[in-house]
């Protein structure tokens, strides 16, 4: 497939039948993929610490009620 080469940039082409803009430069594509997969690890790791700190919240509830009932007598 023949490609036209964008003016201005040289890693980038046109593909004439899609009009898609397509980057040739692998070094930059696996570096996007990188830090994609980055990014994602990030964000599970950042809603693994959220769960966390509301189970740890929940637990805190639950012996402040324990030993509320226990100061009380019940």
């Amino acid at each position: 497939m023949d490609y036209v080469k964008v003016k201005g940039h040289d890693y980038l082409v046109r593909d004439p039948r899609t009009n898609a803009i397509i980057n040739t430069n692998r070094s930059e594509y696996n570096e996007y993929i990188t830090n994609r997969e980055s990014k994602v690890k990030e964000q599970q790791k950042i809603q693994e610490l959220e769960v966390d700190v509301a189970s740890m919240k929940d637990d805190l509830n639950e012996i402040k009620s324990l030993l509320r009932s226990l100061i009380n007598g019940s």
